[in-house]
């Protein structure tokens, strides 16, 4: 596999999810990996969640993240009607970058079948324009998993660090059809399968410069 190198010192990663639990999903595994390799600095945006959604989403990025330095905002929009709140989303955004300009970003894709997923993946690039973002992917009723264009690498005991982690810092999510160990292992199975690792996370890497 042909590499893109992260920085080999202390950086700052920004985290952005729609849902409480997004960002856990599509980076929880790539957080963990990265956290025990280098000093990070970890910011945590969320746009929707009620009481007991914003508690969990509060407390679970720094599970995510040992050892780093981490500050996370939820936010209380509605669930599924992010589009209604363009305006207040596009503040949110702009709140949030005002003197922090990460090095990696980890954001959804433009093509998430989910409306709040979609429109927060668009607004990320109008926002910042000089960080690298890396599009996680979330598995959905929809079926919307395509292609990845990058891959990070997972440790056999870090992805399952990851499964225990999201049932133990989202138990309201936990009677979901589709939350089981199965489906958060068998997609980094399958991701790691297509970059020759046991496990992996994919991502999509929309524009990036290529540095001799």
């Amino acid at each position: 596999m042909i590499e893109l190198r992260l920085p080999d010192k202390e950086f700052t990663v920004l985290c952005l999810g729609a849902h409480p639990d997004d960002i856990e999903i599509g980076c929880g595994g790539s957080l963990l990996t990265i956290a025990k390799a280098r000093a990070v600095t970890v910011k945590g945006l969320v746009l929707t969640g009620d009481d007991a959604r914003r508690n969990e989403a509060l407390g679970a990025l720094s599970r995510f993240c040992p050892g780093a330095d981490v500050e996370i905002t939820v936010h209380g929009l509605p669930d599924g009607r992010l589009p209604a709140y363009w305006g207040e989303v596009k503040q949110m955004l702009e709140e949030a970058a005002v003197g922090f300009e990460p090095d990696l970003i980890f954001a959804p894709r433009p093509d998430d079948s989910h409306q709040d997923h979609r429109l927060l993946a668009e607004l990320v690039s109008t926002v910042w324009r000089d960080s690298l973002v890396l599009r996680y992917e979330i598995p959905k009723w929809d079926g919307d998993l395509g292609r990845v264009t990058h891959y990070f690498e997972v440790p056999p005991d870090t992805a399952l660090l990851k499964v225990d982690t999201l049932d133990d810092c989202f138990p309201s999510q936990r009677s979901r059809s589709w939350w089981s160990a199965d489906t958060f292992l068998s997609i980094m199975r399958l991701r790691g399968i297509e970059c020759r690792r046991q496990y992996a996370e994919g991502f999509v890497v929309e524009k990036a410069e290529l540095v001799l």
